[in-house]
């Protein structure tokens, strides 16, 4: 599918809205108008409206974040090039591929297998080397751990401690927490072994973050 200029210039507006909005990176804006939305959403019927600051559905009753929420997270989760990475919740990709854009070594779970088994391929073939884990999320990648930078694109109910120890002391887990209906974007700072700050920054509504055991009835 070609990124045509049509495309780039509907991905060059979408970025000036979400500037004018405020609070985002500019590294982040600029990575996210190098990355051609249209192409992580599968059915063709979005394409046309694939730069509007909204989510999607990209089955499997999972949505591709709007826009602004990608860039805000990402913004919170603050990463540096050569930083390791762990994602929670694949998805689509995209947020895979603003990640790896912007020079990190990225650890993703995704806990639907259709999806996991398709943006796999899509990764690829857009050449990014990011590396894909099926499974559930709760338990983070012990394997790889620790982890600078942890982020998680699914509404958990808590914290889960499994992601609390994989993170690296100083290092930065984002993540909404809240119920069905909405969750508050939680920055979690450790501190210490045993020590770690938590920062609120603002009420958001995403997908919920399944389970082994949720997944499995």
């Amino acid at each position: 599918m070609l990124d045509s200029y049509r495309h780039k210039g509907l991905r060059n507006k979408l970025i000036g809205d979400l500037r004018s909005k405020g609070g985002i990176d500019e590294n982040v804006l600029e990575v996210m108008n190098k990355i051609p939305r249209h192409l992580y959403i599968e059915d063709n019927t979005f394409l046309e409206s694939a730069y509007e600051d909204k989510p999607f559905p990209i089955g499997a009753g999972q949505t591709i974040s709007q826009p602004y929420t990608v860039a805000f997270q990402t913004t919170l989760l603050k990463v540096k090039k050569g930083e390791r990475v762990l994602e929670i919740g694949t998805g689509s990709g995209y947020q895979t591929a603003v990640l790896c854009e912007l020079g990190a070594k990225v650890w993703t779970i995704e806990r639907q297998r259709t999806l996991f088994d398709n943006t796999k391929r899509r990764l690829l073939k857009l050449g990014y080397r990011a590396e894909l884990r099926y499974g559930d999320g709760y338990k983070g990648i012990l394997a790889f751990a620790p982890f600078d930078k942890i982020l998680v694109t699914c509404g958990a109910p808590e914290v889960p401690n499994a992601l609390l120890d994989q993170l690296k002391v100083g290092g930065i887990l984002v993540l909404p927490v809240g119920g069905l209906d909405k969750q508050t974007m939680l920055v979690v700072e450790r501190q210490d072994k045993d020590e770690y700050t938590y920062k609120e920054h603002g009420e958001f509504r995403f997908v919920p973050m399944l389970s082994d055991k949720e997944n499995s009835s």
